[in-house]
């Protein structure tokens, strides 16, 4: 599964992309509203092998972010298929994204998203996306309203008050 935009490519994540991946994970500004940063670069394997287990078992998962330009995985992004209960949701797709800061401010997540969306609504069928957000992340909140997602309640993930966000079929442009 390889998604393309205008300056960016969205690949699987493979097992070379640890040290990037371990970059991102470690900046504690990235991990700002998302735990704890990653202290070895044996977790940042851990966490590839994850998500590559996601892609065999569900068909979908979070894809590399490449930037044209200079080759560099700056990032990912995409849908995952929430197979745990989040805020009530089970079986549901989740748009998510993350990358690293140097890249922030680039509207690269907007990009990623407007793709990951794309593949979602036409290729897998979706009828709903939803996504979520700690709510005091006000970059991310701000993307996801931007992308037509409705804020539809808040809930708490691990003692942190998080916004739930909904993106219906019907109610998705490509912006």
């Amino acid at each position: 599964m390889i998604l393309e935009t205008e300056r960016l490519i969205l690949r699987k994540l493979e097992d070379t992309d640890f040290e990037r991946m371990f970059l991102m994970d470690s900046d504690p500004e990235v991990m700002k509203y998302l735990g704890k940063p990653v202290t070895s670069v044996e977790e940042s394997k851990e966490g590839i092998r994850m998500i590559q287990k996601q892609y065999k078992e569900n068909g979908v998962g979070r894809l590399a972010v490449i930037e044209k330009e200079s080759g560099l995985m700056i990032g990912w992004s995409g849908l995952k298929l929430l197979r745990e209960p989040i805020n009530g949701h089970v079986n549901t797709l989740d748009l998510g994204y993350r990358f690293i800061p140097e890249f922030w401010g680039k509207g690269y997540a907007m990009e990623t998203a407007k793709a990951s969306l794309d593949y979602g609504f036409n290729e897998l069928g979706a009828e709903t996306i939803y996504a979520y957000a700690d709510s005091g992340n006000t970059g991310s909140n701000y993307i996801l309203k931007k992308l037509g997602f409705k804020n539809t309640g808040e809930f708490e993930d691990s003692g942190v008050l998080c916004f739930w966000y909904e993106l219906k079929r019907e109610n998705y442009t490509d912006k």
